[in-house]
């Protein structure tokens, strides 16, 4: 996949092409996934699975039929800019719009683009477990690296949510599965030792999405339970990274999310992994202000698909009714933003964007 800028490519630069750039520190733009997910048809998420999982949106015609040609492209953005594996039918994915055949159609059509490279994980609905099984098997016969699943509302004791994944794991079999921890998304609290039971107990169970909030010390009663003999697993955080260069701190293995921008997580962890901890976290800070701005209620999903089409990893910024659209003002304001992270970037000599040319 070529990664040369065109002419009606944004002037998103990459660290290697950036002329008049000296500094022995910088790397090259992001080309091959900094992880340990495995590679080839048989790949599946494990406990050793680490990096960038890229959040996909779903790319929609003006008939707001789905655009396949643009999550295909969308794919290949993702691995140029170095992420480890991707997510279907998140939040971002609008998967509360698409129909089951729609759903099973993004997950065909997304292992395809991934061709065994980009190893593609897909959220499962809750809906009653019978259901929840049931997909889950067919995005699996359909090649998918693993499943997320997040607990159903209506569990409201620790007792309600242990049984409930108890019988979900059991009937989930060998497919390894992610367990989405956020409670702004299902109104269900996990509490630290609820966690550390059910790795215990849950051989299949492989990696945690950790989105509760405050989340910092979540992470280091985790990483003392499995020093202490626990089983381990990988520990991906989310709420769009908006304290990634602090979890790397306290033993994150990545970070599950949607940017526009997804080689900034990249790069971050990268630094941080080299022990370059103050250019990791420059890094992080000359592009904070497109994080928060697609991380926003309401408009972000918008604001996210407005870049992504910008930058040519999908064809149109459409959302399926009745999701939000920009305005001129607002398109403006977040071209300003992007400026700002460039002009940024240029200073340090590091973080700069891949330039993608599908």
């Amino acid at each position: 996949m070529s990664q040369k800028p065109t002419a009606t490519t944004p002037p998103l630069a990459t660290e290697a092409g950036n002329a008049g750039a000296t500094s022995p520190e910088r790397s090259t733009a992001a080309t091959e996934p900094a992880d340990n997910l495995a590679r080839g048809p048989a790949a599946r998420i494990s406990a050793a699975t680490s990096g960038l999982i890229a959040c996909a949106v779903t790319p929609f015609n003006e008939d707001s039929s789905i655009d396949l040609d643009s999550l295909k492209t969308q794919l290949a953005f993702f691995k140029a800019c170095g992420a480890s594996g991707v997510h279907v039918l998140g939040e971002a994915g609008e998967a509360s719009r698409l129909t089951d055949d729609e759903r099973l159609q993004i997950v065909r059509a997304a292992v395809r683009a991934g061709d065994g490279q980009l190893p593609v994980i897909a959220t499962v609905d809750p809906g009653g477990i019978d259901n929840l099984v049931l997909f889950s098997r067919r995005v699996m016969d359909l090649g998918a690296a693993g499943i997320n699943v997040a607990p159903d509302r209506s569990l409201h004791t620790d007792e309600a949510v242990y049984g409930y994944f108890e019988a979900v794991a059991g009937r989930l079999g060998d497919i390894p599965w992610i367990l989405q921890d956020n409670p702004r998304l299902t109104g269900v609290t996990l509490a630290t030792w609820l966690v550390v039971r059910m790795i215990k107990d849950f051989d299949n169970l492989a990696v945690l999405w950790h989105e509760d909030r405050p989340g910092l010390t979540r992470i280091t009663e985790l990483r003392d339970a499995q020093r202490q003999g626990g089983r381990p697993v990988a520990i991906l955080t989310g709420n769009s990274g908006i304290h990634y260069p602090l979890e790397l701190g306290r033993g994150a293995d990545g970070v599950i999310t949607a940017s526009a921008f997804p080689e900034l997580f990249v790069q971050t962890r990268e630094r941080y992994a080299a022990g370059k901890r103050d250019d990791a976290e420059d890094i992080f800070d000359a592009w904070l202000p497109i994080i928060r701005h697609e991380r926003q209620p309401g408009l972000g999903l918008a604001v996210r698909k407005y870049l992504l089409a910008r930058r040519k990893a999908i064809r149109t910024d459409r959302t399926r009714a009745p999701g939000p659209h920009l305005e001129v003002l607002d398109r403006q304001e977040a071209d300003h933003l992007v400026r700002r992270a460039e002009r940024r970037t240029r200073q340090l000599g590091i973080g700069q964007a891949v330039a993608f040319a599908p």
